[in-house]
């Protein structure tokens, strides 16, 4: 009990308590903040790889569908509605 006593009113010992205190509790860049933080970067980390895979999926079909006039003209067709000057397009919307 005296040791923790003569250490305790050492002006060193307690400075850097108050100071580690600080550092972990109450500053801005406390020890919550900061795992937070982290947690947030693991996310947008696996955001950027799922996204990284999407954007390699979408290249690929982009060069199948400009290697392929046939693939490429039906694809038109069914999300853009583009027809011939011949041809009349029904669309029919299902409720």
């Amino acid at each position: 009990m005296k040791k923790i006593l003569k250490y305790s009113s050492n002006f060193y010992v307690l400075a850097t308590s108050f100071f580690l205190f600080w550092m972990i509790f109450i500053d801005s860049n406390n020890l919550i903040n900061q795992f937070r933080l982290s947690k947030k970067l693991w996310d947008l980390e696996d955001q950027k790889e799922f996204y990284l895979e999407k954007k390699a999926q979408v290249k690929a079909e982009r060069e199948e569908l400009m290697s392929n006039p046939e693939l490429l003209e039906k694809f038109a067709r069914e999300k853009y509605f583009m027809k011939k000057q011949t041809e009349d397009i029904y669309v029919i919307v299902e409720n």
